[in-house]
């Protein structure tokens, strides 16, 4: 069984390199070729599960060595693989929904005649993706990591012939690497400290090391998943990342690239759990993150652009439980998970609405599409109750553990969490309930272009429609089967641990405070946007709205901060470089260079000069002479 742990990784691998490498010869086959391998990939996932289920918990781990990568005396680094209750369940989540998305894609991108090299990315993503869940060690993880940032960089500008993409591309490629100094360091600071970057050695002795140690290695795995999951400081790249094609946005945006940074965080739980600073610092993100991306979502007229601010946001509620330690790290996964169905769906749906309107994302040009679009609109309004946390839905069972497990925490710092969790599931209900209304109810809004042409909604073909009906599925059940018994607690419990924390309120008042929040918010939404028309162009609105559809000023902030800060800092570092350090140079040169042009003129040519200064010198012989006897 461990030889088929290297064939997950393998065949998308195999997939990228023939469809990018094998030509134009491909362009009819490509897409299906990118296809069957993501497909065999999650089916070696479905053998080695079947497998695991077979054994007893403590036996779920499975190894496979593939060769020395750097044996060098006192540097061993091992190409290892890793397969364990976590990384299983991300090879299923990653190989299952990237397959669903590859076979979208097939219908999607039919018309595009680069459509045989977008498969090659994707797959190359999927193998990134693999390898950095099954790797065995941060190095060989961060191999991986950086082949998904590669990756997406490839995608997200797939249609670099637009400026907005490949400036989002470059946006995004900038940014995570911010983040991957972050990795970089974390693992020297391992190796400093532990002598190895395994994870078996490294998290076995945490707790040998200083807690200065601890919480700097903490910090820099912090901002590492703050690039990668799009979590403040650094999540001004998300919005712009809508440019790639919608599969690229359900793909990288959904199920895969913004989870590694909860997955680096919930793998490397020992170091956190030794580490109190470092895990203040993770639920500090995890909760400004989710409040900061649900605001962005709620003033965003473009689709896409509001279910960008609602990953962010979701994401945030995962990094939160990630940073609660073993009350929340089972709970951040579950989310993860039942997040990849609802949210992969919400994208691939909005993806088939844009299909339907001529590539239309302003929402304020829909209205009414449930009648020409009935099974997108099913669909999406599933995934829809499933993340405003419909009861019986996966978000009501993942979302509301998260709350609890904030409470759970206990003292002031518990009340702070769960009270932001509270407020993120109030906004969330009314920013998605208002793509809801202005997307599927109410009048048709949508008018002839410049050209004269008016969209003719419709539905999308059946590629794309059931991949979206197989994503419904999960959003409706995953939650309630992964609750049932405490299945999912109980799978990951030997790897992550866990723990029940002491919550000051009960679960059944959690609940119904998270439901009159989810009232609340679908409330003011239908308010505003059911209730009455939605005007064509967006009202100037308030101060808040403003600033929001700014993204809340993210990347003014970074403008100011970072662009113009670098700026100054060039220009005095250029200053100080012309004046103190080339004046330093240039006076000695030309010091040396006075100093020789008067001694040159000590050696003229002229017998007369000669033997004038022979003259002096003996005159001031004779006279130092004379003086010494005189003394």
């Amino acid at each position: 069984m461990e030889n088929l742990i290297a064939l997950l990784i393998a065949a998308p691998l195999l997939g990228a390199a023939v469809l990018l490498v094998g030509g134009r010869r491909l362009d009819r086959v490509g897409h299906w070729i990118g296809t069957l391998l993501s497909a065999a990939s999650f089916v070696f996932g479905l053998i080695l599960f079947a497998d695991l289920l077979g054994k007893n918990a403590e036996h779920r781990t499975l190894i496979k060595h593939l060769f020395s990568w750097v044996p060098v005396a006192g540097f061993q680094a091992d190409a290892t693989l890793r397969l364990d209750q976590l990384s299983m369940t991300f090879v299923l989540l990653i190989t299952g929904v990237g397959s669903l998305i590859h076979l979208y894609s097939v219908g999607y991108m039919e018309h595009d005649e680069r459509r045989r090299r977008f498969f090659g990315y994707l797959n190359l993503f999927l193998a990134a993706m693999l390898l950095l869940v099954l790797a065995d060690n941060y190095l060989l993880l961060y191999v991986g990591w950086e082949g998904v940032g590669l990756a997406s960089y490839l995608l997200i500008g797939f249609w670099q012939h637009k400026p907005s993409a490949a400036t989002a591309a470059k946006k995004a490629f900038l940014v995570n690497r911010v983040g991957d100094m972050g990795l970089s360091i974390a693992i020297m600071l391992m190796f400093a400290t532990f002598g190895t970057f395994a994870f078996g050695p490294v998290l076995s002795h945490a707790t040998d090391a200083s807690q200065g140690k601890l919480t700097a290695i903490g910090l820099m795995l912090l901002l590492a998943a703050c690039g990668k999951s799009a979590q403040v400081p650094l999540q001004s790249w998300l919005g712009d990342a809508m440019e790639g094609p919608t599969p690229v946005s359900a793909l990288i945006h959904a199920a895969t690239m913004v989870t590694a940074g909860v997955y680096l965080i919930v793998r490397s739980g020992a170091i956190f759990n030794a580490a109190p600073d470092a895990q203040l610092a993770v639920t500090v993100v995890g909760a400004v993150t989710l409040l900061f991306g649900a605001i962005v979502g709620c003033a965003k007229d473009d689709i896409k652009k509001a279910l960008a601010g609602s990953t962010m946001s979701q994401i945030g509620y995962m990094v939160l439980a990630a940073g609660l330690g073993p009350i929340g790290y089972v709970f951040a996964i579950m989310h993860l998970v039942t997040h990849g169905f609802f949210k992969a769906g919400l994208f691939l749906g909005a993806g088939s609405v844009m299909h339907g309107m001529n590539d239309e994302v302003d929402m304020r040009k829909y209205g009414g599409l449930r009648t020409y679009m009935p099974v997108t609109f099913i669909t999406f309004g599933l995934g829809y109750l499933a993340i405003i946390g419909f009861p019986g839905l996966s978000g009501f069972f993942s979302k509301d553990k998260i709350i609890e497990a904030a409470f759970a925490k206990g003292g002031t710092e518990g009340w702070i969490l769960g009270g932001a969790a509270l407020l993120g599931a109030a906004i969330t209900a009314f920013y998605m309930t208002r793509v809801m209304l202005m997307t599927f109810f109410g009048e048709k809004r949508w008018q002839p272009d410049e050209n004269g042409h008016e969209p003719h909604p419709h539905e999308s073909p059946k590629v794309m429609t059931i991949p979206m009906i197989v994503l419904a599925v999960g959003s409706v059940f995953a939650g309630g089967l992964f609750s049932i018994g405490d299945r999912f607690l109980h799978w990951l419990e030997p790897v992550t641990g866990h723990s029940e924390g002491h919550s000051p309120v009960s679960a059944w008042t959690v609940t119904g405070a998270t439901m009159v929040c989810l009232l609340v918010g679908v409330g003011i939404a239908w308010a505003q946007y059911g209730r009455k028309p939605v005007p064509a162009v967006a009202p100037r609105g308030s101060l808040l709205t403003r600033v929001a559809r700014r993204d809340l000023l993210q990347d003014d902030f970074n403008h100011v901060v970072l662009v113009r800060g670098g700026e100054h800092l060039t220009r005095s570092l250029v200053y100080v470089d012309h004046t103190l350090v080339d004046g330093v140079v240039n006076g000695t040169a030309a010091g040396f260079g006075g100093l020789s042009g008067r001694l040159r003129r000590l050696q003229n040519g002229f017998a007369r000069s000669y033997a004038v200064s022979m003259f002096g010198g003996a005159a001031l012989l004779v006279a130092a002479t004379l003086l010494m006897r005189a003394v």
